[in-house]
This record gives structure tokens, C-alpha cells and sequence, in this order.
């Protein structure tokens, strides 16, 4: 009977299209991967891989041996899985990314009711603003917006990711609120320069008659991180444009009120990627679901709804 590691070793290596990328995900290295492969062909008598310098591609037996097997694999692997588990508190590392922003003000505050509840869990938190690549990089989950969903990966929804407009009470002292995006053109505007391309963000605004509009201010000052964005704004340095999650402390503190209410962006949702959902350790099943509970019991995913308007958020003094 062929060993599951070396039927295991095939499927991650077609999944992630390569041994490297496979060792990684197993825990093994490449050269024990290929190995594993290696014998598992010279066993089953066929050859399941084409291999070159640069690509690892499934020959058409290899297609058809993967489509026969792949849900096996996974099926005794999450079975394993379930009898090793059975009593046995969950530990490791637990890797996670998150924006420095969004990460220490509502998911860093977390951590105490966590590590109380699963001590041998050792979280190891990275707060930087880029998408990672989870299975390559090593991580156990991931939570941000705007996150491309590469194969194996999975994202569970914490709530939306909406851009509003916002200005400190000293800055529009002595100005007209807008009631229209066209309203902004005549106010100093703190821009957002994208790391990614270099370029200026243009936000497009809707509201909930579905109408759309660019939302332009003057180029006073251009920034490239959200968290200076706000804080500039708070200053009285002109309108930013940030996402609601980051606004809600300066609107607590009434050093923001926000503008145009009924208008808001919508840059997708906020979620919680992790790598599979059929083989999760331990450790990451319990972080994400305790992190959607938590989002379900506060209710954040309203709070951080941009589209309720500004009912509920101080107004202008």
C-alpha cells in the first residue's frame, strides 16, 4: 500500500506547483518532497510530474491521478488530524499578519482573553501593510482588505472595508459642510500615495441611490500610510480620507466629525485568510474563530459600515 506521505507530497506539489512550495506547506524539506514523489511514480510504475529548471507541470496521467485521489488524501488527513487532537491542548506558534494600524487597535487587544484561554499557544504577530503570501511565507492567517485569494487559500468576512471623508472641527470652523462630493473641490485635501504603483489614490464615491462621483480636493499633502492620514486630519490639516475603522477612536475623542455622511467608498471586505480549510491546525481553527466571534458579538461589521451614514457619530459643535 502506498504511504500518505508520499501520496501527500504529490497532491501539495500539483496544488502549489512545486516542491518547494509544498515543503514548506508539509514542514519538510524539498529535497524529501521530491523524494516522496520519486518513489510514489516509480511504484505506481507512471510518471505523474514534468519537471524542468523552472516549471513542475502534471503530465495527463498526473491530471487524472490527482482528480481520483485528492479528496482522499484530505479526508484521511483531516481524520488524523481529529484522533491526535482528541484531548490534547492546542500549542505553537500561531503566525499572523495584520495592518500595524487595524491590528493594534482592534485585534492586539485581543490577545490577553486569547493566551488566558490557550497559554500554549505562543501568537507571533507581524503588523506590516502588504499581502503576504501565506503558504510561502510561513503564516498561519492573515486579516486585511483588498487581499487577491490565491489557490488553497480561504477568507472569512469580518466586516466591510468603506473610505470616508473626515475633517478635524477646527479646520471647518469657519467653512460650509459640503453636501455634495463636487462641494470638496475648494478644500485642502490630504492624499493617499499608493506604495504599490506610486500613484495618488482616487477614491469613488457612492451613496445609497447607487450614485458615483470622484471625490477631489486640492493636492495640499500627500502621504503614503492611513494612520498619518488620520492623524493629519485630526490636526486640522485638511479632509482625509480614511476607513472607517481608523476614524471611530477620533470620532470617540470628537477630533474628527465626518463629511458628506450619505457617501462612502467601498474598497471590499475586511477578512481573515487562512491556507485550508479541510486541514487547519488547531491553533489557527481557535484564533479564527475566536476572532469572528468577536467581530459578531461587538458588532463591528455595522460600526464599521460607512453606507448607516453618520447618525450615530458626533456632529459638528
Amino acid at each position: 500500500m502506498e504511504s500518505l506521505a508520499n501520496l501527500e507530497s504529490f497532491v501539495r506539489s500539483a496544488e502549489l506547483g512545486g516542491f518547494s512550495a509544498a515543503a514548506r506547506r508539509m514542514a519538510l524539506t524539498p529535497a524529501a518532497v521530491s523524494r516522496n514523489v520519486a518513489i510514489l511514480e516509480r511504484n505506481i510504475g507512471t510518471r505523474l510530474f514534468q519537471r524542468s529548471t523552472r516549471r513542475l507541470t502534471l503530465t495527463e496521467a498526473g491530471e487524472r491521478f490527482l482528480s481520483e485521489i485528492r479528496g482522499h488524501v484530505e479526508a484521511l488527513q483531516t481524520a488524523i488530524e481529529g484522533i491526535s487532537s482528541e484531548g490534547a491542548e492546542p500549542a505553537g506558534v500561531l503566525k499572523v499578519s495584520m495592518s500595524p494600524h487595524f491590528g493594534t487597535d482592534y485585534i492586539l487587544p485581543l490577545m490577553p482573553e486569547f493566551i488566558a484561554r490557550y497559554p500554549l499557544i505562543r501568537p507571533e504577530w507581524t503588523f506590516e501593510n502588504r499581502q503576504v503570501d501565506l503558504i510561502a511565507e510561513g503564516y498561519d492567517a492573515a486579516i486585511g482588505g483588498g487581499f487577491e485569494l490565491t489557490p488553497g487559500t480561504v477568507a472569512r468576512v469580518l466586516a466591510p472595508a468603506h473610505i470616508i471623508l473626515v475633517a478635524s472641527p477646527a479646520y471647518m470652523k469657519d467653512k460650509p459642510l459640503p453636501a455634495h462630493p463636487a462641494d470638496l473641490a475648494h478644500l485642502d485635501g490630504i492624499h493617499m500615495r499608493s506604495s504599490n504603483t506610486g500613484r495618488i489614490r482616487q477614491w469613488v464615491m457612492r451613496n445609497a441611490l447607487g450614485d458615483e462621483m470622484t471625490a477631489v480636493t486640492v493636492e495640499r499633502i500627500v502621504m503614503n500610510d492611513p494612520a498619518a492620514i488620520a492623524r493629519a486630519a485630526a490636526l486640522g490639516l485638511g479632509v482625509g480620507m480614511i476607513a472607517m475603522p481608523d476614524s471611530l477612536p477620533y470620532f470617540e475623542r470628537g477630533e474628527l466629525i465626518r463629511l458628506l455622511p450619505d457617501w462612502y467608498a467601498d474598497i471590499g471586505p475586511i477578512s481573515i485568510y487562512y491556507a485550508s480549510k479541510t486541514l487547519l491546525p488547531a491553533k489557527t481553527r481557535l484564533f479564527v474563530d475566536f476572532v469572528v466571534e468577536h467581530f459578531r458579538r461587538e458588532r463591528l461589521a455595522e460600526r464599521f459600515a460607512g453606507s448607516l451614514g453618520a447618525s450615530n457619530l458626533p456632529k459638528r459643535k
